[in-house]
């Protein structure tokens, strides 16, 4: 019986291990359980970091209850009542293999996903200006407030956070198969940028500046969410992200600035005499934004 007991022991590491594979390779019926496909390079490697990371974990998890499993089965008390368990005080051989060996893993993970952390937080994209190699400028930038999304899109000028700067609540549309640049801050509280589709997850901490970078392959409509808890609504912080085109995007951004109001955007903007803790504009701002647009109580 108390083998019978070790057999199942073994089974249930071995169905959870055979589940994770199943979800990180797509093979039915788990398919959907894990990630949604990747849509850019950096996203890929950030899956190579973690699908590395598992298959590690889930090859010591077996090595570890395979040996416990065969422990159960070979020292099992077989009804021999004078059985008795041999006592170890020490073993400095096993004690320096069981640190060594964790200490390798740690140094093999940190050279692993080093090409991972340059993508995402060192190599930001260069373009050449004037013969010379700069950092490419923000095409976007990215204001978080509880509880939506601000973005600003660079004018004519190609610089955003000045006068001919677009705005755009809670819709940010870029165009498919470029290197893009997003400037982020926040109005209030702690937020976080996070598009799973693209492995991108990125704190907005009041006072600082971030900056993010991708390049998505492929046209589609996916979702940018909060996930750091920043109130009540923080369930609804959410902002549609559509990937388009070149020609696509030349033709919505003209038809933002055909549709722009520069005297509304002064209006609305928030600021620290204006803001209210709920969120709901003030009194005084609805009049300076019913007033910019020619609206009349």
């Amino acid at each position: 019986m108390n083998r019978f007991w070790s057999v199942l022991f073994l089974l249930v590491p071995v169905l959870g291990i055979a589940s994770v594979l199943m979800a990180m390779y797509g093979v039915a019926p788990l398919e959907s359980a894990w990630l949604p496909k990747s849509l850019s390079q950096a996203g890929d490697t950030i899956d190579q970091l973690f699908n590395g990371i598992h298959l590690l974990a889930a090859f010591i998890l077996a090595g570890t209850v395979f040996t416990i499993g065969w422990a159960l089965w070979r020292f099992s008390d077989r009804g021999n009542s004078d059985a008795k368990a041999l006592y170890i005080t020490h073993n400095t051989k096993l004690e320096i293999t069981w640190t060594v060996i964790p200490a390798l893993i740690l140094v093999f993970l940190a050279f692993f996903q080093m090409k991972s952390w340059a993508e995402n937080k060192m190599d930001r994209p260069t373009v050449m200006v004037d013969g010379v190699s700069s950092l490419k400028p923000p095409m976007v930038m990215v204001k978080a407030k509880r509880f939506g999304w601000e973005f600003y899109y660079a004018g004519d000028d190609g610089v955003v956070e000045t006068e001919d700067d677009i705005f755009v609540e809670n819709l940010l549309v870029l165009p498919a198969g470029e290197e893009i640049v997003l400037q982020m801050e926040s109005r209030d509280v702690i937020h976080s940028f996070y598009v799973p589709e693209l492995r991108l997850k990125q704190d907005i901490v009041p006072g600082m500046t971030q900056f993010v970078w991708f390049n998505a392959r492929e046209e589609k409509e996916i979702e940018v969410m909060c996930t750091e808890l920043c109130g009540w609504g923080h369930y609804m912080m959410k902002a549609d992200l559509n990937f388009v085109s070149r020609a696509q995007f030349d033709v919505w951004i003209a038809e933002q600035k055909s549709a722009y109001s520069p005297e509304f955007k002064k209006a609305a903007e928030p600021t620290a005499s204006l803001r209210t803790t709920n969120n709901l504009p003030s009194a005084d701002l609805l009049g300076a934004a019913q007033t910019a647009v020619g609206i009349e109580n």
